[in-house]
């Protein structure tokens, strides 16, 4: 039996109770937006150590927080050169590293062979469920969210 599980402890804890020999899945939709959170959280954390404040007009990691959620394929020239900008300094690479995991989820999401989306999402969270550097904490989080629930097949 499957179970849809969304980020929702009391739901799981539930689910798991009543339902024990159910697997949980997580629509490929709920991931991308729980790797958009982890984006948001990363760059929030890394805006408060580096500037020691929110961000404000100015500050090139509130600038971005748009861009960073639009898809690679369909960045402009100027959001282009914005992310690599912001990409060149070594205070950001926690930032980028969790872009390019959301930027891997959105692509299998987008996928347009199912069998290859769903096998593209699955590689995904399990390498990001072992082995990540403990400074990407935004990553771990995401990959225990995911670990044990297989993603359900990207609409298309």
């Amino acid at each position: 039996m499957l179970s849809r599980v969304r980020d929702n402890t009391g739901f799981k804890t539930a689910t798991a109770e009543e339902l024990p020999d159910a697997k949980a899945v997580m629509d490929p939709f709920h991931v991308v937006r729980l790797a958009g959170d982890a984006l948001d959280e990363c760059r929030r954390r890394v805006q408060q150590t580096t500037r020691g404040h929110r961000g404000r007009a100015g500050d090139p990691l509130y600038a971005a927080r748009r861009t960073l959620h639009t898809g690679a394929d369909l960045l402009t020239d100027q959001q282009k050169q914005r992310l690599e900008t912001l990409f060149t300094r070594d205070e950001h690479v926690e930032v980028e590293a969790t872009w390019e995991i959301y930027q891997r989820m959105i692509a299998a999401y987008r996928e347009p062979d199912k069998a290859r989306g769903r096998q593209l999402m699955t590689e995904l969270i399990n390498k990001i469920s072992h082995g990540v550097p403990g400074a990407l904490k935004e990553i771990i989080t995401l990959g225990r969210a995911g670990a044990g629930r297989g993603p359900r097949t990207p609409p298309g």
